[in-house]
């Protein structure tokens, strides 16, 4: 099991950046893929961006893509999310999550969740 927090969310206007940051704990972290997933109010939740654990790749959705930059520091259990150029759309409660021996953004396949963090695009 792998406990997850995430930081990071707030006020931003459309245009601007915002990094979140979420911090893992538990066994064997640095192998676990590790992803952001988020959830506007009357929507599914959906995936933001994943990378694989110690060998793994990023991947993106097309809505964040050349916007977004995942990342991940192994040394302190932690995976960022750059968001820049943000929209009102980008607009939700931004979870991490973490799953073992996947790599891919759909948010059913992911046991481990974080509490969520607000994002709110606004002018």
């Amino acid at each position: 099991q792998v406990q997850l927090v995430e930081s990071g969310g707030g006020l931003v206007q459309p245009g601007g950046s915002l990094t979140l940051s979420c911090v893992a704990s538990g066994s064997q972290v640095d192998y676990y893929t590790i992803g952001w997933f988020r959830q506007a109010p009357g929507k599914e939740r959906e995936g933001v961006s994943v990378i694989g654990g110690r060998y793994g790749g990023t991947y993106y959705s097309d809505s964040v893509k050349g916007r977004f930059t995942i990342s991940r520091d192994n040394a302190k259990n932690t995976v960022y999310l750059q968001m820049t150029s943000l929209k009102p759309e980008d607009t939700a409660v931004y979870y991490c999550a973490a799953g073992f021996g996947i790599v891919v953004l759909n948010p059913d396949l992911y046991d481990n969740w974080g509490q969520g963090t607000q994002v709110t695009v606004a002018s």
